[in-house]
């Protein structure tokens, strides 16, 4: 998902480092080669010119994906995509163009400057690699309140970016009945939360930010110190002393801009973490639904622990249960968007998993609790029937899957839709979330979940 060639451009940065750390440490002891040094100065500002330029067109390249990935994400609250395609998508780029490039560098220069220094200076090469991890440690421990913050401030956003969303679509209601002014209460509300969470998430990085520089000075001063008092005594070269010196901050600058840039790429990275999973492909098509059993076997996951149910061919079963209990956790085991942590959804005696994903979704017909249609100027009744509409459009379908179908609707439209589904679910198989008693008298079996 993210495009990561960019970083190709980065290879000849140590070697640009050690050469510059070369000839400054020659011409400052006397020698030759400031030419050269101005040549390996400016190849190094160009290269890494060229570095940024590609990086941002990659960051280009990455946002066009996601935004494709998450709008045709099956199953997400129209609120949170549109916070993700605007909002999400943007604070990628901080991720592609700074912090994957400081990965990069955080390994590759560490490890040329330590080698380099082995052979001028073992002492000085070998502080260093002791020094090195304490980066990395301190920031690791101020990184993972870090991460925890950022999720919250990010789950506020979210909140308050989809309940914004439903408020506007849903004001000339609210006004008819007087509710408007008790919604604004709810979005401050949301706003104050979303707020709180941005500042802590703010003063932990700024916290990090003054370990990572205060652990890196004192690493640095580490090797300066016995490298000037051996250079006052003769025990090592001016050249070498002054490699020594201009290479030691080398070792440590990526790692510190690594730490600033971990911060910098959080929401980023909390955005990449929504991405849909990626289903291999294995090939297999699924069996045909009119002769293949559905058997859970000792599924365990979310709510649902250790959960056996064999479902027949051509069986109109109806899920009930507390809410919470697991039951549109079933539906989406069945929809294979839900893998199981144990046990074993199997059709026709082969692990769900194992049939390709398009093919079996292809084979099914599925009506969520809360269809997310375009134009979204619509009522929440009128995207329940244009939803059941379509799923009853697909003749192809073996298996009809429906998430309380008539929640939104009034009693008269409920009974044409039941009518509809009851002509539809004939000879086929039909998995039905059922809180209305309506639904329970259109079934074979009730299953308590």
């Amino acid at each position: 998902m993210v495009d990561r060639r960019h970083l190709l451009a980065l290879i000849p940065i140590p070697f640009l480092v050690l050469a510059q750390a070369e000839l400054l440490a020659s011409v400052l002891s006397g020698g030759t080669g400031l030419l050269l040094l101005c040549l390996v100065i400016g190849a190094r500002v160009l290269v890494w010119w060229g570095h940024r330029e590609w990086a941002h067109r990659a960051a280009e390249r990455t946002r066009a994906r996601l935004r494709e990935a998450f709008l045709r994400s099956p199953g997400t609250k129209a609120g949170e995509v549109a916070t993700l395609v605007t909002r999400g998508v943007h604070d990628v780029t901080p991720y592609v163009v700074g912090y994957l490039p400081q990965q990069v560098l955080a390994v590759a220069v560490p490890l040329a400057v330590v080698i380099r220094l082995a052979f001028a200076d073992l002492t000085a090469a070998l502080t260093i690699l002791a020094t090195l991890p304490l980066i990395p440690i301190f920031g690791a421990l101020v990184g993972a309140h870090t991460r925890e913050r950022t999720a919250r401030q990010w789950d506020a956003l979210a909140t308050l970016g989809g309940h914004f969303l439903d408020v506007v679509k849903g004001i000339g209601t609210l006004r008819a009945f007087g509710r408007a002014e008790a919604q604004s209460t709810t979005v401050r509300t949301l706003a104050a939360r979303h707020l709180t969470e941005t500042m802590s998430a703010l003063r932990v990085a700024f916290l990090s930010a003054f370990v990572l520089e205060l652990v890196a000075t004192m690493s640095v001063a580490l090797v300066a110190v016995p490298v000037g008092l051996r250079l006052l005594g003769g025990g090592v070269p001016l050249h070498t002393a002054l490699l020594v010196l201009l290479l030691a901050p080398e070792a440590f600058l990526p790692l510190r801009s690594a730490g600033a840039q971990y911060h910098a790429s959080a929401q980023g990275r909390e955005v990449l973490a929504k991405v849909p999973a990626h289903r291999e492909t294995t090939g297999q098509a699924p069996p045909d639904l009119a002769q293949a059993e559905i058997v859970f076997d000792g599924v365990s996951v979310r709510s649902l622990k250790n959960f056996s149910l064999r479902i027949r061919p051509g069986d109109r079963i109806a899920l009930v249960g507390p809410s919470g209990a697991g039951k549109s956790t079933i539906l989406g085991l069945l929809l294979g968007f839900v893998r199981p942590d144990h046990g074993r959804v199997l059709v026709g005696g082969v692990d769900l998993r194992e049939i390709d994903h398009g093919q079996w979704l292809a084979a099914l017909s599925w009506v969520p609790q809360r269809p997310t249609l375009v134009p979204a100027n619509l009522s929440s009744g009128e995207q329940q029937r244009v939803a059941l509409a379509n799923a009853l459009d697909r003749r192809q379908a073996g298996l009809f899957l429906l998430d309380e179908p008539t929640a939104h609707l009034d009693a008269e439209t409920e009974s044409l839709v039941l009518e509809a589904a009851r002509e539809f679910t004939r000879g086929r198989t039909a998995v039905i979330v059922a809180h209305r008693p309506a639904l329970l008298g259109e079934v074979d079996r009730v299953v308590e979940v």
